[in-house]
């Protein structure tokens, strides 16, 4: 894996192939991942986009299926244009999945990392905010996975 900018983790009281049931399902995913619209069929090379409305404004984020390892690691690209950078791969990050199988329970660690390499300066300065969304995002798919709704 690439330098990693952020990094969370969280044990779900659910296996892993529950788990991931939640990270491929979009309308599971749009319950966690901040209302989110996700188009994908999480095949790798296969396209991804994130619409919806963030602060009144609306997005299409957008990205690349990179690895699926059913029950154990899925992991994408991700661009948004509302962080004012040109679509270009080095404004691109990766959020990789990993699942590991702790007895009937699941240890769900999310990594940020560059797609292009490197941890810039502006990614050490804002590791605490993207730390602390990702944490949102796993405290999200936990109740998913767990409220059984």
């Amino acid at each position: 894996m690439k330098d990693i900018t952020a990094q969370v983790s969280k044990i779900i009281a659910a296996p892993p192939e529950a788990v991931w049931l939640a990270l491929t399902t979009p309308v599971v995913i749009k319950r966690y991942f901040f209302g989110a619209d996700v188009q994908s069929d999480f095949r790798v090379g296969s396209p991804i986009r994130w619409r919806g409305e963030f602060n009144g404004k609306k997005y299409e984020d957008k990205g690349e299926v990179l690895e699926v390892r059913p029950n154990e690691r899925l992991s994408v690209s991700h661009w948004s244009p509302l962080g004012g950078t040109p679509d270009a791969p080095e404004h691109y990050h990766v959020v990789t999945y990993d699942l590991a199988p702790q007895g009937e329970r699941t240890q769900v660690t999310l990594s940020q990392s560059n797609l292009t390499g490197g941890v810039r300066p502006s990614d050490r300065e804002k590791r605490e905010d993207y730390e602390k969304n990702w944490a949102m995002v796993l405290d999200g798919l936990e109740k998913a996975v767990t409220s059984g709704s």
